[in-house]
């Protein structure tokens, strides 16, 4: 089937494409044109009504929405959670665990193995956030479940499971530079997080394959005085290393807008990622999280004690407005840090993460405010929420 988007503003790799088209056909993208002439044997035509026509937005930090969580491992809570998030323009996702229990883990990679050999469900990979963490990093993380890292669970799981492609823990613990080889090895990749790292920490810990950082700024040390001394955190040993992509949480919430706008100075488009963190009351009308000790305050989830933010009830298209109409970042840089640099860390831009011919159709239909007037995933036309 011949589908063809005209009258809008296209962002593509090479710049904006005015008064151009997009052919899809089936699944894929076969051109863009610099008309909007409707192409011989068209089927359909979209009218984008002179809305922004972006790349789908591809979110690679996200616990569950619709009132599902991923932690439920099921097949049902993965594809719920899924179409919740679609429908708000996500058109690629890695679901993601908050640390687990072994047998969790199993389940969920399982499900998500399965769920993955069909393109249409948008699944990149299984994304494990935990258990491996710093105790006293634990913020929202259930610590009960924060455990040593252990090689023979972690190997075991790798080895099983196709669908695991990316893991998280905190560097200065014991073990973690054979975890980051090995992990590495098998293609997985590997993120920092829940750390209190030292800059020479970090170092190590690059060197060994750590090469991202998860939600960037939020349970990681910073510059702070210990004594009568000042010290250099997390934080600064990642800007400390050019090469290291970050992802950030940009609800307006987790992370201040001027931050946003400094990691987005120092680190450049392509080394920066925007994500939701997004948990199960996401994207809907549920007020509880799949952990109980989590509630919802001002438009963001806390813990009932007051301790720590969790993760956030954002949708991709409220992090793509915050970013713009908020942090004052270009469209065109956020188009990208939410398609182009998630794609490329997760290793999927060969195929998706640009508007460009022979890639995957995931486009994103936004008007002049930002608002989400259509979405178009693997070529299918998603109804919007």
């Amino acid at each position: 089937m011949l589908t063809q988007i005209i009258n809008g503003k296209i962002f593509t790799p090479h710049g904006w494409v005015n008064n151009g088209s997009i052919v899809m056909e089936n699944s894929k993208i076969r051109d863009i044109l610099n008309s909007d002439d409707p192409v011989d044997g068209v089927d359909k035509i979209i009218d984008a009504r002179g809305a922004y026509v972006l790349p789908g937005a591809i979110d690679i930090h996200v616990h569950g929405g619709g009132g599902r969580d991923f932690m439920e491992t099921t097949e049902d809570a993965f594809l719920e959670a899924i179409a919740a998030h679609r429908s708000h323009g996500t058109t690629a996702i890695a679901p993601t665990l908050s640390s687990s229990t072994n047998k969790m883990i199993d389940d969920a990679a399982t499900t998500c193995d399965k769920l993955m050999a069909d393109p249409n469900n948008g699944i990149i990979g299984l994304h494990l956030e935990g258990p491996y963490f710093n105790p006293k990093k634990a913020g929202a993380q259930m610590p009960e479940i924060i455990r040593a890292i252990n090689p023979d669970e972690y190997k075991d799981l790798v080895e099983r499971h196709s669908s695991i492609r990316r893991w998280d823990a905190a560097p200065e613990l014991e073990g973690s530079e054979e975890f980051a080889r090995y992990l590495r090895s098998k293609g997985v990749v590997v993120s920092l997080a829940h750390t209190a790292a030292t800059p020479d920490d970090v170092d190590r810990a690059a060197h060994a394959g750590f090469s991202h950082a998860t939600h960037f700024y939020n349970a990681m040390t910073q510059y702070h005085k210990e004594g009568m001394y000042s010290k250099a955190g997390t934080v600064e040993g990642v800007y400390d290393h050019p090469e290291m992509t970050v992802e950030v949480i940009s609800d307006g919430i987790h992370v201040p807008v001027r931050t946003i706008r400094l990691a987005h100075r120092v680190k450049g488009v392509e080394n920066m990622a925007f994500i939701t963190d997004a948990l199960a009351v996401a994207a809907s009308d549920s007020t509880k999280a799949f952990d109980q000790r989590v509630r919802i305050e001002n438009g963001v989830c806390v813990l009932a004690d007051g301790s720590a933010i969790a993760g956030s009830i954002a949708t991709m298209d409220r992090v793509i407005k915050v970013a713009v109409t908020e942090a004052g970042l270009p469209l065109e840089d956020v188009a990208r840090m939410v398609s182009e640099t998630p794609a490329k860390i997760m290793g999927v831009y060969d195929r998706k993460g640009s508007l460009e011919r022979g890639k995957d159709a995931d486009i994103i239909l936004m008007d002049g405010d930002l608002n989400l007037t259509g979405v178009i995933q693997m070529g299918r036309e998603i109804e919007i929420a």
